[in-house]
């Protein structure tokens, strides 16, 4: 659908709307730069979206059209910016954060949200983009980076609060075995980041992240016996998956990890 015309009045009000060039256009935003009703602003950003200046993303949330769009049928400009209105407070983490600080190469089709809010829809689609959910509490908000995209201010895990992400949750790396990649890329090319590791799982308290840490270390990275001995020193009680979402028959004591058979190898000399 091509944009249709729109009186002067209205021209002056989406301009006013749209000067700061935000992300995604709200009714709360509405109200507040238009000095509009709650009523009146959703009224007005539906006119806009029906004669083509908008596209909804979903209710009470819409991007603004590129003059140059053929139709309002657009994707989402930045992903990340979107993320950061609908689903704050929240964070980029998981494997988005990973791709940006270069720990993988792996492409991954969605988004990865770490947010307070419990959503009843946690892989939400917004304009062809899928949101992947998931839900921390406000004690949890440490490592974080400020990043710019555009004139937005974003919050991404910085990269060894990646990691402790991925090592709470494997399934946030893509599984295991990525999560191990990353590790030894991050300790590989990140060195100064390792130190970081210990201080976000005990901030965190996540037992089973000394578990999967060390045996990890152990097994790829011998030599950083301070890290392994770390490991060994706060390893909680009690028996962990080395990625839950794997079966796994192999029990390794040392670390009281359960190990599937395909990441079951001897140190690295």
């Amino acid at each position: 659908m091509v944009p249709s015309g729109l009186s002067a009045a209205s021209r002056r009000e989406l301009s006013r709307l749209l000067r700061d060039n935000p992300p995604l256009v709200t009714t709360s935003l509405a109200v507040s730069t238009l000095g509009l009703t709650p009523a009146a602003a959703s009224r007005r950003l539906t006119a806009w979206a029906r004669a083509g200046w908008l596209a909804r993303v979903r209710r009470g949330a819409y991007v603004p059209v590129p003059i140059e769009s053929p139709s309002a049928d657009v994707a989402l400009e930045d992903p990340w910016s979107v993320a950061m209105t609908m689903f704050a407070p929240c964070y980029i983490g998981g494997w988005s954060a990973a791709e940006h600080w270069g720990l993988t190469e792996q492409i991954f089709r969605s988004v990865c949200v770490m947010t307070l809010k419990r959503p009843y829809d946690r892989q939400p689609v917004l304009r062809k983009v899928r949101f992947d959910l998931h839900t921390v509490a406000q004690s949890q908000l440490v490592g974080l980076k400020t990043v710019w995209r555009g004139g937005t201010r974003l919050q991404v895990s910085d990269p060894a609060r990646t990691l402790v992400d991925m090592l709470t949750s494997p399934s946030l790396g893509g599984g295991i075995r990525h999560v191990a990649e990353m590790l030894n890329t991050l300790l590989h090319e990140q060195p100064k980041e390792a130190p970081k590791l210990l201080l976000y799982a005990e901030k965190l308290g996540v037992g089973a992240v000394y578990k999967r840490l060390g045996y990890l270390t152990q097994r790829d990275h011998p030599d950083l016996a301070e890290l392994i001995a770390t490991c060994r020193q706060r390893m909680t009680a009690g028996y962990a998956s080395l990625d839950p979402a794997l079966p796994a028959d192999r029990l390794v004591t040392a670390w009281r990890v359960w190990v599937p058979d395909s990441e079951l190898r001897e140190p690295a000399s």
